[in-house]
């Protein structure tokens, strides 16, 4: 068994499509867990805010397997193929890490770089793990975040999930 982190990210009808994610994901895998839910500004091109996440399964699927569910899901869920990279989304699921995988598993890369580049993944990232190292450079989630020095702003939201408030908008904006 393989313990997964999985990114989730929406700015078109953020609330319903990232809800659809977790219920997907749910039904495929049993029990979540499940980072607070962030709001953040585009990054790479204008658009509407978006709401990120991380989730945390164990599976046995390769990574090449969870990716072909989940762009399947992304799919069911309105998102176009072929899009542009930077451009609006109704539900973006990434594999972040698959175990301590290194390299290029399945034709994708582990751990996944924007764990080290963007806020909004590795925050939530940190959140949920705070003491599991990453795969590559051996700091732990906490201590990357503690050291993360770039300008991308994000901030807890109220989101609810199967009746359960799962995130809560408390603090400042960051």
């Amino acid at each position: 068994m393989s313990r997964v982190y999985i990114s989730i990210g929406s700015n078109i009808d953020r609330y319903r499509h990232v809800a659809s994610a977790l219920d997907a994901l749910a039904d495929w895998f049993g029990e979540l867990s499940v980072s607070p839910v962030y709001e953040s500004e585009s990054v790479g091109f204008e658009g509407s805010d978006f709401l990120n996440l991380v989730v945390g399964i164990d599976t046995e699927l390769s990574p090449g397997e969870l990716s072909r569910r989940f762009k399947q899901l992304e799919a069911e869920n309105g998102r176009r193929a072929g899009a542009p990279k930077f451009s609006p989304r109704t539900l973006d699921l990434d594999i972040l890490t698959h175990d301590d995988r290194v390299g290029t598993v399945d034709g994708i890369e582990l751990p996944r770089a924007e764990i080290l580049k963007n806020a909004f993944v590795l925050r939530p990232l940190a959140d949920l793990a705070p003491g599991t190292p990453h795969p590559a450079c051996g700091k732990t989630y906490g201590e990357l975040w503690q050291d993360y020095r770039r300008d991308q702003k994000l901030w807890p939201v109220d989101f609810r999930w199967r009746g359960q408030l799962i995130s809560e908008a408390v603090g400042a904006a960051e």
